[in-house]
């Protein structure tokens, strides 16, 4: 009985860290998800804000903000808390890496 455990044990282990080496991070397509608002790879031609070229401390902080209720807003701090921190630090470095016009 005990080698069946382990064996499930191990299987399961295996799985796991399988299908986290298969789903990266895959910041371009968070991104493609802000640009109804923010515009192509973060540049506003609105009034809402550009997030191309802002830093991505910035950008982490303000949408860490709106997840945790500390910044208000009509539709991010809902759209925030869809995202693991590990994504929102991501799509800000995408678009740190954005040039601003």
């Amino acid at each position: 009985m005990r080698p069946i455990a382990l064996s499930i044990v191990l299987a399961a282990l295996c799985v796991s860290t399988s299908a986290a080496a298969q789903a990266p991070i895959a910041a371009r397509d968070i991104a493609a998800t802000c640009a109804n608002c923010h515009g192509t790879n973060g540049t506003s031609r609105g009034v809402v804000p550009s997030l191309a070229g802002q830093t991505r401390s910035d950008l982490a902080t303000k949408m860490l903000e709106f997840k945790q209720n500390k910044r208000t807003g009509t539709i991010m701090p809902q759209l925030a808390k869809g995202f693991s921190d590990e994504q929102i630090d991501a799509v800000a470095a995408y678009f740190a890496s954005q040039p601003s016009r």
